[in-house]
């Protein structure tokens, strides 16, 4: 099943380039972005419920964007970082189950940017512009951890989010983002389904899966192409 779905985002992956370089070949002035931020992860699961800033650990992104329309972008990524958490007692289950994880964690995404204000019309310059995104995405973990059940570390996400731009010049901007991932485990923090008629303790709740998240800043270049005029007459 896990082969499938990867398989099937990959396959979605290739059928949105293709439509950005239909899309870009059509325009009258193209555009492309590279850029790199440096942020944290956090994650809710078994052990913390809650987002907590306590358990937020260094991470960094690096990603590429074209330029759809004036207020559309299409966006790839690549993001790592640590990804861990300690027990946070709630009730006596937890006091006595004290777990705690560490991982490396890796992922790769795209997904498409909506802004909410044309904030690349050359006719009125506005520095600053929210903006969302959704997509998809893979990423895998390793780390400190023993495995107490048969899973992948590899393993996929749907990431989504929001952020605001300031802009410094046409060339040049500034981001500060959110980013929620749904995954499709329980076993970001290694706790999961178990046996509970062994008071090992090392087991948690079955029916709801991880996530994880990504708040950074991040500085962004932007490359202009402009087409030269064909001529009509060959």
């Amino acid at each position: 099943m896990m082969r499938s779905l990867i398989k099937n985002l990959i396959c979605l992956t290739l059928f949105i380039s293709a439509f950005t370089a239909a899309h870009a070949q059509s325009a009258e002035v193209n555009s492309a972005e590279v850029g790199f931020g440096l942020g944290t992860f956090n994650y809710t699961g078994d052990l913390v419920r809650f987002y907590n800033f306590k358990y937020s650990k260094p991470a960094a992104t690096v990603f590429y964007k074209s330029n759809l329309s004036r207020v559309v972008s299409f966006r790839v990524s690549i993001t790592g970082g640590q990804l861990g958490a300690s027990e946070k007692p709630i009730d006596a289950f937890a006091t006595q189950r004290d777990a705690s994880f560490n991982i490396f964690l890796l992922e790769a995404s795209t997904g498409v940017e909506y802004h909410f204000l044309n904030w690349r019309d050359p006719k009125r310059f506005i520095r600053f512009s929210p903006y969302l995104f959704g997509g998809v995405g893979i990423f895998s973990m390793s780390g400190v951890a023993t495995k107490t059940a048969d899973y992948s570390n590899v393993q996929a996400v749907i990431p989504f989010g929001g952020g605001i731009k300031y802009v410094y010049n046409p060339k040049w901007y500034f981001s500060l983002e959110f980013g929620v991932r749904k995954t499709f485990t329980d076993y970001l923090d290694n706790i999961s389904d178990g046996d509970p008629r062994y008071k090992n303790y090392q087991y948690g709740n079955p029916n709801d899966n991880d996530n994880y998240y990504f708040l950074g800043v991040s500085i962004t270049r932007t490359f202009y192409s402009i087409p030269c005029p064909s001529n009509p007459y060959k």
